[in-house]
């Protein structure tokens, strides 16, 4: 038989009413709606009718696709495979069919879609055809993927952060005592020698041991300290702030002022290593590439936004050179803002400094009891 969707036209007889016959009205509202394909099939599978929103996710036009079988709509191996033909058959027999896989636009492009078949019947019962409801879900697959790969990526910095406490406990705890113990026996020693007159120089050797661990627990303190320094844990985020500068000031040749008021019980541990993290790598970056002679390092909070700014008066670089040597450090801090809602800005030119502004929401760094 013939397939027409074209039913007899009325009008309601309402004075308020447009003179558009209902069918008409029906038909603009169907085409009106952008976010998904809403079509008819005939009962072979035959598009017997398109929208605006078919023509924007499956890429045909109304004269391309009307009478075309619905089946290029599919993957070649779900065509292979004879699946149209059965989720039109589960519709005949069930009056709908569900369904979420890949589909095929007019260009081949494949996108994740949603799809809904509902059979048509008259009201003696003939079946007339199917109302088809595609959705494209990419992009809502592609950010649960992005949610899931940034939760995941969360979870690994917790679990690294977590071992780097773990080891800079070990190494402050058991190697730290085991070298003091090592040295108070040097020292016992020490004293004995000069008891028994011994020449000088075996005392000579003992003042020496005594240095070289002096440098050992020196270097292992430092260590542990890059680690997981332990006033983070213990003093909060403004003392191991303070602590980093005057380590960095200390160990490289340039100026660092610091400009933050930090109340210490607003913002959460993650938050605290987050914004510790960032200024580090900053300041690592400087150390290693800026030359710079001045940095500062500012902590300011808004209404709504903590923004971390680390800037220098060192050689600068071009931001569109993805070469350049600071770029790795920039992705991890990066990643690291991202992972609390945040995100990075830098700006520099060549012999113009570097500056790098981090905006992390305060919603997702402070304390519960904090938040107002």
């Amino acid at each position: 038989m013939d397939f027409n969707w074209n039913y007899t036209k009325r009008k309601t007889g309402s004075a308020n009413d447009s003179d558009v016959p209902l069918e008409d009205r029906y038909q603009l509202l169907i085409d009106a709606v952008q976010d998904y394909a809403i079509f008819m099939l005939d009962p072979e599978g035959r598009v017997a009718s398109w929208n605006s929103g078919a023509r924007k996710i499956k890429g045909y036009s109304t004269d391309e696709i009307i009478g075309r079988h619905f089946s290029v709509f599919y993957t070649p191996e779900d065509v292979a495979s004879d699946k149209p033909t059965r989720e039109l058959a589960i519709a005949a027999a069930r009056g709908r069919a569900e369904d979420q896989g890949w589909r095929v636009r007019r260009d081949g492009s494949r996108f994740w879609a949603d799809v809904t078949i509902t059979a048509v019947h008259d009201p003696s019962g003939a079946l007339l055809g199917f109302a088809k409801v595609t959705r494209d879900m990419t992009e809502r697959i592609r950010l649960a993927e992005l949610e899931h790969s940034s939760e995941l990526a969360a979870q690994i910095q917790s679990a690294r952060e977590d071992e780097q406490k773990r080891i800079a406990r070990e190494l402050h705890d058991d190697l730290g005592q085991q070298l003091t113990a090592l040295k108070m026996g040097i020292a016992a020693l020490e004293v004995q020698l000069a008891a028994s007159n011994a020449r000088p120089a075996a005392l000579a050797a003992t003042t020496g041991l005594q240095q070289q661990i002096d440098v050992m627990m020196a270097s292992l303190r430092r260590l542990a300290s890059d680690l997981r320094p332990p006033m983070l844990d213990d003093l909060g985020l403004a003392a191991a702030l303070e602590w980093l500068v005057d380590d960095f000031t200390h160990r490289y040749d340039f100026e660092t002022v610091v400009e933050a008021g930090l109340d210490e019980t607003s913002f959460t541990p993650s938050a605290s290593t987050t914004i510790y993290r960032i200024v580090q790598e900053a300041l690592t970056n400087v150390a290693k590439h800026a030359e710079a002679r001045h940095v500062l390092i500012a902590i300011s909070t808004s209404a709504d936004t903590c923004t971390v700014r680390i800037e220098d008066d060192g050689r600068g670089t071009e931001l569109d050179d993805k070469r350049r040597p600071r770029a790795f450090g920039l992705l991890g801090m990066r990643e690291r803002a991202r992972q609390l809602g945040g995100f990075v800005q830098i700006a520099s030119t060549p012999g113009a400094g570097f500056a790098i502004a981090v905006h992390l929401p305060l919603s997702a760094i402070q304390a519960d009891s904090h938040v107002r």
